[in-house]
């Protein structure tokens, strides 16, 4: 089941109502869609004047209890801006950065979205920081058509960087993102690539093969053949040589040339973004983050102590390993969204820390572990929350707000390490994880403008009535 997760009310008991009341909706569906509003808005008034009203930090917003004999949470109004709001306004601007922010106006209004207050922290890793940096990436590349350069000076990296911020927030962005994407001026900077010269780097690279190879990104098949991956790894290596007569037999000489190379990398990226329209700048440079975040897990895991002790060797007791098992993995799943893909990632690593601390046996087949377990839940019900192997961006409109496409209650059972094997990569996989959501599957929250001024106390999912 796929579904679209919305900014909206903590309103699940109404949710859980109207979807199983489909012989009302088939009388009418428009009385009925007016009689679900009115609800929404008699729930609305109710909660705001709770005399005990209060914002609820992270952790409760995010995995909040909403059984039946506990009061939900209330919320206040707070007026955030649109994401779509147009940053026509020079005062928010340093006068100090010279990039050019028009030219990259739809690509800010994504990041913007993307990275909406209330969803930022939990879709960092996917879907807000990838923006980001797309954008950057963008905006330092067209600056060099008239600079010549393909990167900033400190000084002006950050006044660049703080105008970023500044308009991404005044449309409605997390005004922490710097530190959600650990995003610092370095980042904008040269670092420790040595050519930064637009002619320089064009006299020592092959520009027609760059492009031929990164001009456009299938984002499917790019992640298995890596073209364009492999044109901007040998780029990099020939930019990253000049100057540079270190003895690679060194520990150091080696870690010093890997950094050179990454570095090298991020310029590369910038100089093809520069030669693409802003459109075809952010498919492919979203493309190419794609591979990169699907081959690890961003997950932490937490000490495992307590599941080693009741499951490790010969399982004495099953409900008691279970029961470790499942209060460990809830640990898992307050952290973030995550992809198919991350999931599977995520498996197999904590399947070999476990199998590393004396866990022997297959846990996730005896406690009936899945994917979805591993990434944030959604709602009372626990839904597991995977989003596709393709992240589709976060979107904005007047009738659903701020959403996203994930998948719910995909129960494909997570492998343990000994039966995880070529066949289930990303490549050549016989599992069946979805790489993009199909349109007619898509489903969305039901909420009307009136109501997007507020920041609510939970994630919601809604069935679709109509």
């Amino acid at each position: 089941m796929r579904q679209r997760v919305s900014s909206g009310l903590n309103l699940l008991s109404l949710t859980l109502l109207f979807a199983h009341s489909r012989p009302c909706c088939s009388v009418s569906k428009l009385w009925c869609l007016f009689f679900f509003l009115l609800l929404l808005m008699l729930n609305l008034c109710a909660g705001v004047y709770k005399s005990h009203c209060g914002l609820v930090d992270n952790a409760e917003a995010i995995s909040p209890d909403i059984s039946s004999s506990v009061d939900p949470q209330p919320y206040l109004p707070l007026l955030a801006p649109s994401p779509l709001t147009p940053f026509t306004n020079n005062s928010i601007r340093s006068g100090l950065c010279t990039l050019n922010f028009p030219a990259a106006g739809d690509m800010m209004s994504k990041t913007a979205t993307d990275c909406w207050a209330f969803f930022a922290p939990v879709l960092a890793n996917v879907v807000c920081c990838p923006q980001l940096e797309a954008t950057l990436t963008t905006l330092i590349g067209y600056s060099s058509k008239y600079s010549r350069m393909l990167s900033l000076n400190i000084t002006h990296a950050k006044h660049c960087l703080s105008d970023v911020e500044k308009i991404l927030e005044s449309q409605g962005a997390n005004k922490t993102i710097q530190k959600i994407c650990s995003i610092q001026p370095e980042n904008l900077t040269e670092a420790s690539f040595p050519i930064t010269d637009v002619d320089a780097f064009e006299s020592i690279v092959d520009p027609s093969k760059l492009l031929a190879a990164c001009g456009k990104v299938d984002p499917v098949i790019e992640c298995c053949q890596e073209v364009c991956q492999t044109a901007i790894s040998d780029a990099a290596r020939q930019l990253s040589e000049i100057g540079f007569a270190a003895n690679l037999e060194s520990v150091h000489a080696v870690h010093e040339q890997s950094t050179r190379i990454d570095n090298c990398k991020n310029i590369v990226r910038r100089w093809i973004a520069s030669n693409l329209d802003a459109s075809s700048s952010n498919k492919v440079l979203r493309g190419l983050s794609n591979c990169k975040v699907n081959k690890v897990c961003p997950l932490v895991f937490p000490n495992m102590t307590h599941v080693v002790k009741e499951c490790a060797s010969t399982i004495t007791s099953q409900a008691a390993c279970c029961k470790a098992m499942d209060s460990y993995v809830s640990q898992l799943q307050e952290q973030s969204f995550i992809t198919n893909l991350q999931a599977l990632n995520c498996a197999a690593s904590l399947g070999v820390k476990l199998q590393k601390a004396n866990v022997s046996q297959n846990v996730y087949e005896l406690c009936h572990i899945n994917l979805k377990d591993f990434s944030l839940q959604v709602g009372s019900q626990e839904y597991g929350c995977l989003l596709p192997s393709l992240p589709s961006d976060a979107t904005f409109d007047k009738t659903s707000g701020v959403s996203f496409i994930c998948d719910l209650n995909d129960n494909v059972a997570a492998l343990w390490p000994s039966s995880i094997s070529k066949s289930s990569s990303s490549c050549n996989r016989t599992m069946k994880i979805p790489a993009v959501p199909k349109a007619t599957s898509a489903q969305g929250g039901l909420y009307n403008n009136l109501m997007l001024p507020f920041f609510f106390s939970s994630l919601v999912v809604l069935k679709l009535l109509l």
